[in-house]
């Protein structure tokens, strides 16, 4: 796991919720080109919706609790402010 710089708090994508019960809801982990498994981390919501698209369900999560997302959900890598391709994007 990569520990790039990142600030106190995360917008982090998830899978849809209904805004209330996020402990309920996994993080998203995308696949990069070469096949390590990637958490998708941003440093505003403006940033999020641009890079992910306006349908993108997310929570913020404090940077110190990603250790405790790491163990429930391994990956790879740490992406920061990454852009998902359009195709790959939640619709509306």
């Amino acid at each position: 796991m990569t520990n790039p710089q990142l600030p106190p708090v995360v917008y982090l994508p998830t899978g849809p919720h209904d805004g209330r019960h996020t402990l309920q809801t996994d993080v998203e982990l995308r696949r990069t080109p070469d096949g390590r498994l990637a958490l998708l981390a941003y440093t505003a919501v403006d940033r999020l919706v641009e890079c992910c698209g306006e349908h993108q369900p997310w929570m913020l999560v404090q940077t110190s609790d990603l250790p405790a997302l790491h163990e429930s959900q391994p990956y790879d890598v740490i992406l920061v402010d990454a852009e998902i391709p359009e195709d790959l994007r939640h619709p509306a």
